[in-house]
């Protein structure tokens, strides 16, 4: 599933440019890191990491001691651009999140949480726990195949969390309907793609990618970046046709400041930002 070679057409240097003029510490942090690798100072991993509870889990809101499945994901997702998911404080995310799923190979979030959590993080909800699952999936490969490089762990598919993904991706296809599509949210689309993907099921991953790519015209610049950057995570080849159409319509709505807009309001603009620099590197 190729394209022919397209020209980039996103301007990487003007995107530069707006994390640089609008972004924080951080943010200009893992802006260096994914331009040219470089380590962020110690100090401010240490504030990246701050809030984990003792047991691995990051909660879901500010102060919390119950941890969230969908929190620790997110917080997982910034230490990835920091090079930080070897530390110790994502280690210990990481095997709190494969203690946590379930008999059925699926993650839900704590039954304290239903307060509070997100309509795609609600306890006991069938969508919410397939996008969990997919997501709690898609960051254990990746920390599995990072750690695999690292070192003589797990050498099987999916790397030091081997056996916790491949009951991941069997809960996930059980629940595909024939014609690729899913029965959660979006963003469940592209990271139960990338889970399968690196699962060698790649029939499976193939029929979610064709469901998404008509979806790629009508998606948010943060949405589109995010697919382009989860499937790129897992070494998807930048040419596959799919990812030829992210590019497009990153191409598309990229602003003339350099900057992406943020369906969740303009103060997570660097955000989008600096996943569309990741979906295009």
């Amino acid at each position: 599933m190729r394209a022919g070679s397209v020209a980039a057409v996103v301007d990487i240097d003007a995107a530069i440019g707006f994390v640089v003029a609008h972004g924080d510490a951080v943010d200009r942090a893992r802006l260096s890191r994914l331009r040219a690798g470089s380590p962020p100072p110690p100090e401010l991993l240490d504030a990246a990491e701050v809030g984990q509870t003792p047991g691995g889990g990051w909660p879901a809101t500010l102060g919390g001691d119950v941890a969230s499945v969908d929190a620790t994901c997110f917080r997982l997702s910034e230490l990835d651009d920091l090079g930080a998911l070897g530390r110790p404080a994502a280690r210990r995310a990481l095997d709190w999140l494969a203690a946590r799923q379930l008999p059925d190979g699926g993650w839900e979030e704590d039954p304290a949480l239903a307060g509070v959590a997100p309509e795609w993080a609600r306890p006991g909800d069938p969508e919410a726990g397939f996008y969990l699952t997919a997501n709690a999936g898609f960051w254990l490969t990746v920390a599995g195949l990072d750690a695999r490089a690292a070192g003589p762990l797990d050498h099987r598919v999916g790397g030091a969390y081997a056996g916790v993904v491949h009951a991941a991706a069997q809960s996930l296809v059980a629940r595909l309907r024939p014609d690729g599509g899913w029965p959660s949210f979006l963003p469940a689309g592209w990271l139960g793609a990338a889970v399968l993907h690196r699962q060698e099921m790649f029939h499976e991953a193939a029929r979610i990618q064709v469901m998404l790519a008509d979806r790629v015209p009508e998606l948010s610049p943060g949405d589109v970046a995010w697919l382009a950057a989860t499937l790129r995570r897992v070494g998807i080849d930048g040419q596959d046709w799919l990812l030829v159409r992210a590019r497009r319509r990153l191409a598309e709505t990229q602003r003339s400041d350099g900057g992406w807009d943020s369906e969740d309001g303009h103060q997570f603009d660097v955000h989008t930002t600096l996943s569309a620099i990741r979906a295009c590197r």
